[in-house]
């Protein structure tokens, strides 16, 4: 079995967004990076899945600047078997430009090996959540496709993926190959171990130079939410401090 993960690099959870100058990209000298949370889920299904079959193989893909290796890297890490890069100047690719970019390297890769059984995605990425890369792809291949999913099991040769709903659990059979958005939640990712790492930083990733096709909306420039503000008061230190904490609790309505 052949399993493809599509992931993305994104700032990571909790870093301080700032704007460069002229407000058209984000200012990433002060932030840290990692994989998006729905791909985390995807590459670690990615090794569960082939773990369960023998003879399967991994590979873990990603469009985006040079740096983004250390994101696959990670993915090495913790078990998968292949890493493709398709690097680009760090510029904003729209999701069609996105989308044809990797529809294009994922034949390219099936005409050299044989089609992936399953792709995996994340079903938005945390930056833009743009729910669009994952079908976009499934209709270029012509593949059957379904996203949200929460819970996935391969056998003879079909799919069986469950979508959680506000009434319950939404059941899909998919024939193979197909494509399958996650959602975080579907399992809980493993942490690379030093011995993964230091494997990973020996294998070769492979490097694509990408065509820039760009099809989606046209970015015209981002803006930052208006931050909320914030007081701390000072109530005062030691034992002295105890009837002014007392007034508060009883102003909260918690005595």
């Amino acid at each position: 079995m052949r399993i493809l993960v599509l992931v993305k690099r994104v700032p990571a959870t909790g870093g301080r967004i700032e704007l460069t100058d002229d407000g058209r990209t984000i200012d990433t000298r002060y932030l840290g990076f990692t994989i998006s949370p729905h791909e985390e889920c995807a590459v670690e299904e990615a090794v569960r899945i082939a773990a369960a079959a023998e003879g399967s193989e991994t590979v873990v893909m990603t469009l985006g600047p040079a740096d983004a290796a250390d994101q696959l890297r990670d993915a090495l890490a913790v078990g998968i078997d292949r890493a493709v890069l398709l690097e680009t100047d760090g510029s904003d690719w729209d999701p069609v430009a996105t989308a044809t970019a990797l529809t294009d390297a994922i034949r390219g890769l099936e005409a050299a090996g044989g089609p992936f059984d399953v792709i995996l995605a994340g079903n938005e990425s945390a930056d833009s959540g743009g729910f669009q890369v994952g079908i976009r792809i499934a209709v270029d291949l012509d593949r059957p496709s379904v996203q949200g999913i929460k819970a996935l099991q391969i056998h003879d040769g079909r799919a069986t993926a469950r979508r959680q709903s506000p009434v319950g659990w939404d059941v899909y059979e998919l024939p193979l190959p197909a494509v399958v958005g996650v959602r975080e939640g579907l399992n809980l990712p493993r942490y690379p171990s030093v011995p993964g790492r230091l494997r990973a930083r020996k294998k070769e990733i492979e490097r694509i130079a990408p065509e820039h096709r760009p099809g989606g909306p046209a970015l015209i420039d981002l803006s930052l939410p208006v931050e909320r503000e914030q007081q701390a008061e000072i109530l005062g230190t030691g034992p002295e401090a105890a009837p002014r904490v007392v007034e508060i609790l009883r102003e909260a309505g918690l005595l």
